[in-house]
Order: C-alpha cells, then structure tokens, then sequence
C-alpha cells in the first residue's frame, strides 16, 4: 500500500532524512522516499497507518503533516 503525504517545513537534506528516519520506524513501514521540493512523503506500508501515528513521527522529527492521499 502507498500514501503520500504532505509536510511542511523541511527545507534541506537532514529534513528529509530526519523524516525518513522517523516515519520508518512506524511498524508495518516498508518504504520511504521524500520530494523536499514539493513536500511530499511517499510512504509504502504492509497495511494501512494511521494518520495520527504519521503525523506524531513527522511532529517528533520537527515538522508538520498538513494533508494526505492515497
């Protein structure tokens, strides 16, 4: 399964690893893969997550999740 999400803040590449890092250690993650120029976070899972365990790992790394879709 693969949901893009926006986030809003990263500026550079320590924001993108930053986010990778955080979002991957969501249990049932297999993939992460950032366009810091428009602010999308692809994310490929083994099963659907929950947006708010998303937005609380995007929120731990220092940035915000304002959107997501399918």
């Amino acid at each position: 399964m693969e949901t893009v999400y926006t986030v809003k803040g990263m500026t550079c590449g320590h924001c993108v690893n930053s986010v990778s890092t955080e979002i991957g250690r969501i249990a049932g993650v297999t993939g992460v893969r950032v366009d810091l120029a428009d602010g999308a976070v692809t994310v490929t899972s083994t099963a659907p997550l929950a947006q708010a365990d998303v937005a609380a790992a995007v929120d731990e790394a220092g940035y915000e999740l304002t959107g997501a879709r399918p």
